[in-house]
C-alpha cells in the first residue's frame, strides 16, 4: 500500500462513509465519538444495515443529537422494534461538547458523520466540524480530483511499458 491511501487502521471496520460530505463541506476538524444505542440496532449496523446519507448532528441540552441517521430494523429481533430515524445520542466528554457548541455557533458551521465504524467491538462515528462549499469551491475539488485521476493514469501508463 502506498502512503496516500485511505486503508483504515487495524482493528477498525468500516460500515458506513459519507463520501458526498467531503464534496458539499471544507472539513476544519474530525472528532471520534461513540453512539448511545439499543440491542437490535447494534446488531442491524454489524449488520451493515445502516445510511449515513442526510444525517447531521446537532448540540441540544448539553448533548450531541445525531438526526437522520437511518438504522434499518433488524429482522431477528423479537419484540423490540426501534424507530429507524429515531434521534441517537453521541457519547463526548462535557468540555467537548461545550467547544463544538461553540463552534456550530458560528455562521455556516455544522457537525456532520463522515463514517460509521467497528473499534475493538464498540460502535463508534466520526464526526467532522464542517463549513459549507460554495459552487465555485465544488468545481475546483471536482477539478482537482479529475487531473489527480489523469496524472495516476498517464503514470501507470508509462510503467507498464
Amino acid at each position: 500500500m502506498t502512503a496516500t491511501s485511505s486503508a483504515p487502521p487495524a482493528g477498525i471496520k468500516v460500515i458506513a462513509q459519507n463520501r458526498k460530505a467531503h464534496f458539499d463541506y471544507h472539513v476544519l476538524e474530525k472528532i471520534e465519538a461513540g453512539i448511545a444505542l439499543h440491542g437490535p440496532e447494534v446488531k442491524s449496523i454489524r449488520a451493515g444495515g445502516v445510511s449515513l446519507g442526510e444525517s447531521f448532528a446537532t448540540v441540544e441540552n448539553g448533548q450531541v443529537i445525531l438526526r437522520d441517521l437511518h438504522v434499518n430494523p433488524y429482522p431477528c429481533a423479537r419484540l423490540e422494534v426501534c424507530d429507524p430515524v429515531r434521534p441517537k445520542v453521541a457519547l463526548l466528554h462535557r468540555r467537548e461538547i461545550k467547544r463544538l457548541a461553540a463552534q456550530i455557533a458560528q455562521q455556516g458551521r455544522t457537525l456532520i458523520p463522515l463514517r460509521l465504524y467497528l473499534k475493538q467491538g464498540l460502535v463508534k462515528i466520526e464526526l467532522a466540524l464542517c463549513a459549507g462549499k460554495q459552487a465555485e469551491d465544488k468545481r475546483d475539488s471536482l477539478r482537482r480530483k479529475t487531473t489527480e485521476r489523469e496524472t495516476a493514469r498517464t503514470i501507470a501508463d508509462r510503467t507498464r511499458r
